[in-house]
């Protein structure tokens, strides 16, 4: 599911046009003038507080200003105090309603859209938010002084123009049915945020931004809270009727899991999303849980799944072999890792695009040979003769031909054709230096994964070290590429675009703090990303990503992991209320924080 940048909105489809709304693939589903999404409590009463937990990666914040490539945000920042020109629902994944902006028009030719500020809309400050002030926040987002992937992200934006004091235009570089909905997802603060300083010198400073929460009561780099604007100026209308109904909004952060979760039993926060399969089986169970005071739910949705996995830098030499790259995920016996350490909750990631419509699968079908190709002559002859890659798959019966010992004979033939061979008690190349392997962690909940899977790769030979660091370290040695192989997520996405330049593309693989750490630089996935960017009908992206999502998968850039169905959820029995329809495209915390409302019991007795 596809986010608006540091907003909930959920993007993106030959263009639809309509004043209060745009979608980029199908049609709208809201009018004009509608009073309210159908996933929310119209009649909602305000009040009560919910107090939530930071992910443990998010265990200090530095900073308030979540642009800057330095630095740790707090958490649900973003969300709750900035705003987007428009906002999508959990209903459309490809539809987005006029919040800031009143009406949308894109032009003729698709090469700009032009919208027209809401004038209610106002600034905590009481300032109105005007067209300039939507400038200068492009114009500062991308800027050196903004973290890089905004650059990427806005890269077929050619810039925006003022037309009247609540008017603005951007002008695109190319048709693209997508960029309206990327600028629309820009959010938007005010020039006065920072006193002019250059945006990376605004670290501190309150965010002067239009959302339904203000900074509250802060413990600085520990615990922070949102305070709900009574004055906020878009309360009444539809798309934020029934909406941000808690008083207080407070996030508490802790260094481990462990301590989340007793402090979580302690009642010292409301609610916590379960990410370890066997926390969820073994530790969400007792008194507690048996006599109703916390609940544990499996949330259904329907959310394309993300992609996750241990990610090779192949800026480094060593890896730039795709065979060794392969070699080492046939080492993964995830079969044993499932019902040893899994309780069976889990499915393997197959592709970057798994569970959703863009996923690949077998050979080639006609569409995506048509802009195969093309690039024939940049891409290896299996991508046309072999079944898209999937991941080993372990097999107990020693006649089957896929047990563990059969995958590491695979694996140690496909080194010695790349140069590594087992002598002097270790992985060499012709040089004779050690194959030498780190994977880099930050919370230690990888270890139980790692420790098995280097038993399997040391029996190749590799000299495996397993890390872990303080999140601020990890986060640094990301962006600069400092790392060997790292654990890393990517949020699926109901219809993926322009952010794939920045995992992808070529260009983001030379830019500190961009997401394509694995330092991807393939002229025929370049050309894909572009057909996938430019796709003007929803078959013609299907048909990019599935492209797309085979090449990579051939690559073999990845050690895939595993994604699971559901939404492992807990909560603090009679403390809150939820609207009767649960969404079909929804992040838990998200949801919860913008829909869901205190009981009687927390609206009169708040703590």
């Amino acid at each position: 599911m596809r986010t608006f940048l540091l907003g909930v909105w959920l993007c993106c489809a030959s263009p639809v046009w309509a004043a209060h709304a745009y979608a980029q693939f199908g049609d709208i589903l809201y009018p004009p003038g509608f009073k309210h999404f159908s996933h929310v409590n119209p009649v909602a009463p305000k009040g009560g507080n919910i107090v939530l937990v930071a992910p443990t990666r998010a265990s200090s914040f530095d900073k308030y200003n979540p642009f800057t490539l330095k630095g740790t945000a707090p958490p649900g920042l973003g969300f709750l105090m900035f705003e987007t020109l428009l906002v999508g629902n959990t209903e459309e994944p490809t539809t987005a309603y006029g919040l800031l902006a009143e009406d949308v028009t894109v032009a003729p030719d698709k090469l700009s859209v032009t919208f027209r500020l809401h004038p209610e809309a106002r600034f905590h400050n009481n300032d109105p938010v005007l067209a300039a002030d939507v400038k200068y926040s492009f114009d500062r987002l991308t800027s050196k002084e903004a973290a890089p992937q905004f650059r990427t992200y806005f890269s077929e934006v050619k810039g925006a123009s003022i037309l009247s004091e609540r008017e603005i235009r951007f002008e695109f570089k190319r048709a693209n049915a997508e960029l309206p909905l990327i600028v629309g997802g820009m959010a938007v603060f005010s020039q006065k945020w920072g006193a002019g300083k250059p945006l990376d010198q605004v670290v501190t400073d309150v965010p002067i931004a239009s959302g339904p929460y203000k900074l509250g009561k802060t413990d600085f780099g520990k615990d922070i809270q949102y305070v709900r604007n009574p004055d906020y100026w878009a309360k009444n209308l539809g798309v934020r009727r029934g909406m941000f109904n808690f008083e207080h909004i407070t996030y508490k952060l802790y260094k481990d899991t462990t301590a989340q979760f007793e402090a979580f039993k302690a009642g010292e926060f409301d609610y916590i999303q379960a990410f370890v399969a066997r926390e969820w089986a073994r530790g969400y169970k007792g008194k507690l849980f048996d006599n109703g005071t916390l609940i544990k739910q499996e949330l259904q949705h329907g959310n394309a799944g993300d992609f996750q996995g241990f990610m090779f830098n192949t800026r480094l030499a060593k890896f730039k072999d795709k065979r060794v790259r392969q070699a080492i995920g046939l080492a993964m016996d995830y079969e044993w890792m499932n019902r040893q350490l899994f309780y069976q909750a889990y499915t393997r990631v197959r592709g970057y695009f798994v569970g959703s419509d863009f996923e690949a699968k077998g050979l080639p079908a006609p569409d995506e040979l048509a802009l195969l190709q093309p690039l024939r002559d940049k891409l290896p002859p299996e991508v046309f003769t072999e079944p898209v890659p999937l991941p080993p798959q372990t097999n107990l019966d020693p006649a089957s031909g896929h047990t563990l010992r059969d995958h590491l004979r695979q694996a140690r033939d496909l080194l010695a054709q790349a140069g590594w061979t087992y002598r002097d008690g270790a992985l060499r190349n012709d040089q004779g230096e050690a194959f030498t392997l780190e994977f880099l962690d930050n919370s230690g909940s990888m270890g139980r994964v790692v420790t098995p899977y280097a038993k399997n790769l040391e029996k190749l030979g590799f000299q495996v070290n397993y890390k872990v660091v303080d999140f601020a370290v990890l986060q640094k040695r990301m962006d600069v590429f400092d790392f060997e192989l790292i654990s890393n997520r990517l949020a699926g996405s109901e219809a993926p675009g322009t952010e794939l330049l920045e995992r992808y593309g070529s260009k983001a693989a030379d830019t500190e703090g961009s997401s394509n750490v694995i330092g991807i630089k393939d002229p025929a996935i370049d050309a894909l990303l572009d057909k996938a960017v430019a796709a003007q009908t929803r078959p013609q992206l299907v048909a990019a990503l599935k492209a797309l999502d085979r090449v990579l998968r051939h690559g073999h850039y990845t050690v895939p992991h595993w994604y699971g169905s559901v939404h492992r959820v807990a909560w603090r029995a009679g403390r809150f209320e939820r609207p009767q329809l649960t969404p079909r495209f929804y992040q838990p915390e998200t949801w919860i924080t913008s829909t869901w409302w205190g009981s009687t019991a927390n609206l009169v007795g708040d703590r």
